[in-house]
This record gives structure tokens, C-alpha cells and sequence, in this order.
């Protein structure tokens, strides 16, 4: 996969020489650890790089001075952890303070590191940018690139986010099932998947779906859209008495018509306690604890006295299951971080986020090109209109261009008789 360098404003003409040291940030993915091994085969070979260093939990491990030396792992070894989920650094949540950049820049200065480099979603994008302004304000010239990756798909610049291809593999293939597990044993259930601020990851619920017009899930509720309770019962309610059942994908951050979420709103309506941890970045947990397909599930039963409703949070299940890894998502992941280095070292930038771009063609391909961190960190990204359908669907749109990056979902056989036929 070739990089493209793009002519953007802080192009730069020096070519540093020292060290360089990467971290991983954020939740982890089934793909991350393609970036990382991508990122040391090439910076092991590259001149200006003298040593590669990896941070034990991203920022923290920078500021404590907690680093491992990259280079003396062997290439089998290499090639097990880049085939392994997770994060084999560790990970981190930790929106750096000017004080921290301070600690992080002694550490630098100790092992003379010049270039740094962050895997992560678009809070790790926020955290580059912080480090390459102020190591620039305290004297200490360096290079800092992010590296993305988020099973969200919410980066903005690039078309898509190595981890979302594995995880919506997953999401997908976990849908196919509930919903013959659904036909089985007919009620109505609620699956919460993550998507705090768009609904990539849940849209993926339909990429599993047969060519039936029963196919589950029949139901797909997106922050893009705002959540209506009433409206919900009334259109779990309609499909429940359509079908028999209703299989229901809910994105984790569904929100009123001001912005709050669902599950806020719930709880200060019944009293309940809301799972509200907050990290540094500000984000407050919303479906960890399963709190979110309870509330949506007791407002089923209390609308369907009598109907048999469940729910489950897919929640961190979605981000390293190995079962579910896509090959494209594997090859993507490493192809952004071994473009990392050959942007950092070029001479041309002093930072940037590696993005996705798609080759026109028959066949799906990508080629990676470098952006400004200014355009992604903080932001999120949402699903554009045309990828919806209504109030509770996506559209052919957005099949056409998330298939591929799963690398393909499971054909379930098309059967046009319930199951309990087989018998009679």
C-alpha cells in the first residue's frame, strides 16, 4: 500500500535524527498490535531513527520513563504479537496536561527521542497534538504522528478507522446469530453496541442480514437520529405484532432532542442510578454495566405486559474477539503505522494522522495519506445522510461501503420455513 503525501500548511524541510518511541492509547482493538509491528519494521530501518522505544501504557509509561527497547524483539515474535488483539504495550486513558507534556518532554530529553507516535481514536489524536505544541512552546523539536485506529469509525479526514472492519465483522456475525436464536425462542431483544457519538459500529448490525424481509435486526436506533421513547414503543410494538419477535440494535449513545443521553434521562425519570464514570477526556460511561438495555427493557415490559424481552451490552466483547478478525482490517492497520514512519521521517511535516482513502475501481483497495491533527482531534465524525434510511434503519449505501472492510460476513442459508418446520 503506497503512501500519498499531501502538500499541507506545516510542511517542513529538516530531517531530525534520535530516537523514536510509540504508545498505544485508547480501547483496544483486534487489529492495533498490526500497527505497532508495522510501525517497528520500519523504523528499525530507518537511519535517523537510533533507537525504537515502546511506551508501557502510552502517555504514562512516557512520563514515568517506563519504555521497552522494539528492537530486539525477534520477527517470529513480531509476526505472534501483530497476529494477537489488544494492546501489547497496554493501553491508556489520559488526556495530557502541560505538566504532563513537561514530564513526558524530561523523558525525551534522556533518551534524546525525536519522534513520537500515538495509536489511537480521535482523544489520542487530541493528546499528539497537545505533545507536538507543547514540545514546540518548551524548545524541544521532535516529530509527532498519529497513528488511527477506533472500532467507533468516527475519525474525521480518513474514510475509515483500522478496528472497525474486525469489530463490525463482529457485530455483524453476533446479530446473524441472536436473530435465529430470536426465531427459536421468540420475544423481543435489545443488543447495545457501542457508538457514543455515531452509530458506524451498530449500522453493522444489518450486514449480516439474508435476503428475507424478516431478517433481524429489524430495528436500528443511531445517535444520528434523535431517540424518542414513544415513537420506540410504538415501532418495537408494530414489528413485535408483525413478526411474533423483534431483534433491536440500540448505539449505546441514543440521545433526546438536546443532546442528552437516553440513559441520563432515564435514570433522573425513575430515580435510578446512572453509570456515570467520567475519564479525563470527559467521556462518561454509557454502556459498561448493561444499565442501558435494562432501562430499554423495562420500558418494553412495562408497554408489552407479558412479552418475553432481554437484553444484552455487547460492550468490550466488540473490540478484540480473534474469532472475527477482517484480513483487510489487518493489512490496513499495518499499512498506517509503517506510513507513520515514512511520513515522520521525510522531512516534510513535524506532525500528522495517518488516513484511509479509497482507490476507485472494481475491486475494493486503499492507499494511505497523511492529514493535519488539527482535523481530528476532539472531533467526531457521523454517518452521512445518505447512509440512514428512516428513523430506524441504514440504508444499501452503507452496506455497500462497510462489507467490504469486514472482509465478508458468514452466508446464513436462506430458509423460507421457521425452524419447528424441519419437524413437521
Amino acid at each position: 500500500m503506497a503512501l500519498h503525501v499531501a502538500d499541507l500548511p506545516y510542511a517542513m524541510s529538516k530531517i531530525l535524527k534520535g530516537a523514536a518511541v510509540i504508545g498505544q492509547s485508547g480501547g483496544p482493538t483486534a487489529v492495533i498490535n498490526q500497527s505497532l509491528v508495522g510501525f517497528i519494521e520500519t523504523a528499525t530501518q530507518q537511519e535517523v531513527i537510533t533507537r525504537v522505544y515502546g511506551a508501557r501504557h502510552g502517555v504514562q509509561g512516557i512520563m514515568c520513563g517506563d519504555l521497552v527497547d522494539l528492537a530486539k524483539e525477534s520477527a517470529a515474535n513480531l509476526e505472534a504479537v501483530a497476529q494477537t488483539p489488544a494492546a501489547a504495550l497496554g493501553s491508556v486513558r489520559l488526556k495530557a496536561s502541560a505538566d504532563d507534556v513537561a514530564a513526558m518532554i524530561k523523558t525525551f530529553k534522556k533518551f534524546d527521542i525525536r519522534y513520537f507516535f500515538y495509536i489511537g481514536g480521535n482523544d489520542t489524536a487530541e493528546t499528539a497534538h497537545i505533545v507536538s505544541l507543547e514540545a514546540a512552546k518548551q524548545g524541544w523539536e521532535m516529530r509527532c504522528f498519529h497513528i488511527p485506529k477506533t472500532i467507533d469509525n468516527d475519525l474525521k479526514v480518513t474514510d475509515h478507522c483500522p478496528g472497525y472492519g474486525s469489530a463490525a465483522r463482529f457485530v455483524a456475525h453476533a446479530f446473524q446469530g441472536d436473530d435465529r436464536d430470536n426465531r427459536s425462542l421468540r420475544g423481543i431483544k435489545v443488543n447495545i453496541v457501542m457508538g457514543r457519538h455515531a452509530g458506524w459500529l451498530t449500522a453493522a448490525s444489518v450486514l449480516g442480514r439474508r435476503t428475507g424481509k424478516d431478517d433481524g435486526p429489524h430495528l436500528v436506533y443511531l445517535p444520528e437520529r434523535v431517540f424518542e421513547p414513544t415513537d420506540f414503543l410504538a415501532e418495537v410494538k408494530a414489528t413485535y405484532e408483525r413478526l411474533g419477535r423483534c431483534v433491536i440494535a440500540v448505539s449505546e449513545g441514543i440521545h433526546d432532542a438536546d443532546g442528552k443521553p437516553f440513559l441520563q434521562t432515564y435514570a433522573e425519570m425513575s430515580g435510578s442510578a446512572m453509570a456515570g464514570e467520567v475519564d479525563s477526556h470527559g467521556n462518561v460511561q454509557l454502556s459498561g454495566t448493561g444499565a442501558l438495555g435494562d432501562a430499554l427493557a423495562n420500558l418494553i415490559k412495562e408497554a408489552l405486559p407479558g412479552t418475553r424481552v432481554r437484553a444484552d451490552t455487547f460492550g468490550y466483547l466488540q473490540r478484540s474477539h480473534p474469532g472475527d478478525v477482517s484480513t483487510v482490517d489487518q493489512e490496513e492497520a499495518r499499512a498506517a503505522g509503517r506510513a507513520a514512519v515514512v511520513a515522520a521521517v521525510s522531512g516534510q511535516y513535524d506532525h500528522g494522522t495517518i488516513a484511509l482513502r479509497r482507490i476507485e475501481g472494481d475491486t475494493y483497495a486503499s492507499e494511505t495519506f497523511v492529514g493535519a491533527l488539527a482535523d481530528v482531534a476532539k472531533f467526531t465524525k457521523d454517518m452521512p445522510a445518505h447512509f440512514l434510511s428512516g428513523r430506524h434503519d441504514v440504508s444499501s449505501a452503507f452496506v455497500d461501503y462497510a462489507l467490504p472492510l469486514t472482509g465478508g460476513i458468514t452466508p446464513m442459508a436462506d430458509l423460507d420455513f421457521a425452524p419447528v418446520e424441519l419437524l413437521n
